[in-house]
């Protein structure tokens, strides 16, 4: 097996605390986008983030529409697009902080100079950039490693769609087994299995233990290689991919 040269982070609940603070300004439009369609459910964050989680908010939209059986043309959807990136920006470089221990490890990684950096998101990469400058992590990713499938692909899409993955692969000129990809959500982690990538199931940032042990065994099932509950356990998992 060839050894691992590279990290694919994912950002958001990973790297970012950012899913709830992105999920209350995306039920503000999906609210909006219901109402103008005569339709009476409404959405909090928290219920958005139960049904759409690891989606970005193409994906979401896709959904909604399926979902409620109603279609935005080509044009509107462009702009709700734009105007909810807009949004999570705002709330972001306002409110967002790291998750808790990832920047030590990052430091870490860094400094050993052992392994290639980069961030592999859904989110659009406005987004994914304003995210890790305002908590300080813009420094351990060069901007060209910085991988987006909102923006990066010629044809936006959204984990679990292995797009992504695929294409940070062959810009890095990098095999999947020797990359390690660092997933919190099942769209994401079946994005980087997907591609063929070994996966580190972070479940951390869940809320309670239960939470955290519900996703553990949810992500295990798709094929993640090991679950790390917190950041201080990275080097560990890590450690255990490499010599499986």
């Amino acid at each position: 097996m060839p050894k691992i040269t590279e990290i694919f982070f994912d950002c958001d609940n990973t790297l970012v605390l950012s899913e709830e603070l992105a999920f209350e300004a995306c039920a503000d439009l999906a609210n909006e986008i219901l109402e103008s369609h005569d339709i009476s459910d409404r959405y909090t964050g928290d219920q958005l983030i139960q049904d759409f989680v690891g989606q970005n908010f193409r994906g979401m939209m896709v959904s909604l529409q399926a979902k409620y059986k109603f279609e935005l043309s080509q044009d509107e959807l462009e702009g709700y697009v734009k105007k909810e990136e807009d949004k999570v920006i705002a709330k972001l470089e306002e409110k967002a902080q790291p998750c808790v221990g990832v920047t030590e490890e990052l430091e870490k990684l860094f400094e050993s100079k052992k392994y290639g950096l980069a961030v592999v998101s859904s989110s659009a990469l406005r987004r994914v950039r304003a995210s890790i400058k305002k908590v300080g992590q813009d420094k351990y990713f060069d901007p060209e490693n910085v991988f987006s499938a909102a923006t990066s692909l010629p044809k936006p899409t959204s984990k679990p769609d292995p797009a992504i993955y695929l294409h940070a692969l062959e810009v890095r000129n990098k095999k999947p087994e020797e990359v390690v990809a660092v997933e919190d959500s099942k769209s994401g982690a079946l994005s980087a299995i997907r591609a063929g990538i070994p996966v580190i199931a972070y479940v951390g940032s869940y809320p309670g233990s239960d939470k955290q042990l519900e996703m553990a065994q949810v992500l295990e099932g798709l094929g993640a290689k090991v679950v790390m509950k917190d950041w201080s356990e990275f080097e560990q998992c890590l450690a255990e991919i490499e010599a499986a």
